[in-house]
């Protein structure tokens, strides 16, 4: 993922950020389009308490779903960016 960058944007960096000792991580988009300063992040994960919970993901792709197809239990995973009292309808960890 972190190799795909968009391609109306010529100088931007995706940029892996990983804190493998606190469970945190990130993909960022760094760098300038026209005269602008781009830093976005693009997908965010925390591993808290044996679940992931997706923090963000600005991708077309479905993270929860593709973290099954590797074996993660759906009860295993959270979506963080849904308020605490609404992820019960989820279908995913609350």
């Amino acid at each position: 993922m972190a190799e795909i960058k968009p391609s109306n944007i010529k100088n931007i960096e995706n940029q892996v950020i990983a804190d493998k000792a606190n469970n945190h991580y990130q993909l960022m988009r760094v760098g300038w389009e026209k005269n602008e300063f781009v830093h976005d992040c693009v997908m965010h994960f925390d591993i808290k308490e044996e679940k992931v919970w997706i923090q963000c993901n600005w991708t077309d792709i479905d993270v929860a779903e593709e973290l099954m197809s590797y074996g993660v239990a759906r009860l295993d995973i959270v979506l963080g960016f849904i308020p605490e009292n609404e992820r019960a309808l989820t279908g995913y960890a609350a």
